[in-house]
C-alpha cells in the first residue's frame, strides 16, 4: 500500500491552485442544476469535485471534437446518480454547450439524472445500477491490451457501492488478468442513501480487503488536488497489477450546513439554501485567490 505524506512536491503551485478553482466551479454547478431540476443527487457529487476536476483537466486524455477517438482514455462513473459532477466538467471540457447543464433530468434533455452514453458526449457507459461499473471497467481494460491500445480505464465508485458483491467480481478478474491499465478510485465519503456506511455494511478495513483481493492501494485525502495528481501519476509506474486508490472525502463538501448531513444524498438546495451555499464558494474562490 502506498499512503502520499506530500513530502515531496512535482506538481507547480499553478496547476494545483487552477485545479482547485475549477473543483470550486463544479461545486457552484452542481448546486445550480440540481436545485433549477428540483432533484438530484448534490451531496456526492460535491465530494468528488477535486477528483473529477483533476481527471479532466489534468490527466485524462480525450478529444472533445472527437469523443469516439479510439486512443482516449476511459471514464466509467459507476457512482452515476452523481453525474451533475461529471457533466459540469464535460460542459467546461467542451463535450456540449453549458446551456444543456440547466436542462438536467427535463424529458428529451441529453443530461439524465443517470449517466446515458447514448445521450450524452463524453459519456463512456451508461451507469445508475450500482455495483456494475467496475466490470465495464474491466472489460474496456481488457479490449485495450487486446487491441495494443495505450489508453487506460478511469473507474470512480461510491463506499456504499462497495456493499455490491459484483464490484468484487469484477476486481477478481482484473488481478486475475494483471490489468495494469485499469484503476479504480473509491469515494469515501463515509455516507449512503440511509446513513453511515460502516452501520449499514461496513466496508472495513477496506485497504487490506483491496490489498488482498491483488491491487496495488493507494490511499489519499480526496480533497486534496496534490495528493490525487500525485497518486494518478504513481498509478500509471504500477506494473503487472490494477490499483485501487482510497479517496477519503467529505460528503457535501465546501458547504458548511451540507458536510457529512446523509440528508443531502438526493436532496437538492432550496432556492434560500442555494443563495447561502453560493456565497460561501465565492467566499471560498476570494481566499484562494489571494493564496
Amino acid at each position: 500500500m502506498t499512503v502520499f505524506d506530500h513530502k515531496d512536491e512535482p506538481h507547480d503551485e499553478e496547476l494545483i491552485q487552477r485545479l482547485r478553482k475549477i473543483a470550486l466551479e463544479i461545486r457552484k454547478d452542481v448546486l445550480l442544476m440540481t436545485t433549477k431540476a428540483g432533484s438530484g443527487h448534490p451531496g456526492g457529487s460535491l465530494s468528488a469535485a477535486e477528483i473529477i476536476a483533476c481527471l479532466y483537466f489534468h490527466h485524462l486524455r480525450y478529444d472533445p471534437e472527437n469523443p469516439q477517438w479510439e486512443d482516449r482514455d476511459r471514464f466509467v462513473l459507476s457512482k452515476g446518480h452523481i453525474c451533475p459532477a461529471l457533466y459540469s466538467a464535460l460542459s467546461r471540457a467542451g463535450f456540449f454547450p453549458r446551456e444543456a447543464l440547466w436542462t438536467l433530468r427535463k424529458i428529451g434533455s441529453i443530461l439524465q439524472g443517470h449517466p446515458d452514453m447514448k445521450k450524452t458526449p463524453g459519456v463512456e457507459a451508461s451507469t445508475g445500477s450500482l455495483g456494475q461499473g467496475l466490470s465495464i471497467g474491466v472489460g474496456m481494460a481488457l479490449a485495450g491490451r487486446i487491441d495494443k491500445k495505450s489508453y487506460r480505464v478511469y473507474v470512480l465508485l461510491g463506499d456504499g457501492e462497495l456493499d455490491e458483491g459484483q464490484v468484487w467480481e469484477a476486481a477478481m478478474s482484473a488481478a486475475h488478468y494483471r490489468l495494469d491499465n485499469l484503476l479504480a478510485i473509491i469515494d469515501y465519503n463515509g455516507l449512503q442513501l440511509d446513513g453511515p456506511v460502516n452501520q449499514i455494511m461496513s466496508i472495513e478495513p477496506i485497504a487490506e480487503k483491496w490489498e488482498a483481493f491483488g491491487w496495488h492501494v493507494i490511499e489519499i485525502d480526496g480533497h486534496n488536488v496534490r495528493q490525487i495528481l500525485d497518486a494518478l501519476d504513481f498509478a500509471e509506474r504500477i506494473k503487472g497489477k490494477p490499483t485501487a486508490i482510497i479517496a477519503h472525502t467529505i460528503k457535501g463538501k465546501g458547504i458548511s450546513f451540507m458536510e457529512g448531513k446523509v440528508e443531502f444524498h438526493g436532496k437538492p438546495l432550496t432556492e434560500e439554501q442555494l443563495k447561502l451555499a453560493l456565497k460561501e464558494l465565492e467566499l471560498q474562490e476570494k481566499l484562494l485567490s489571494i493564496e
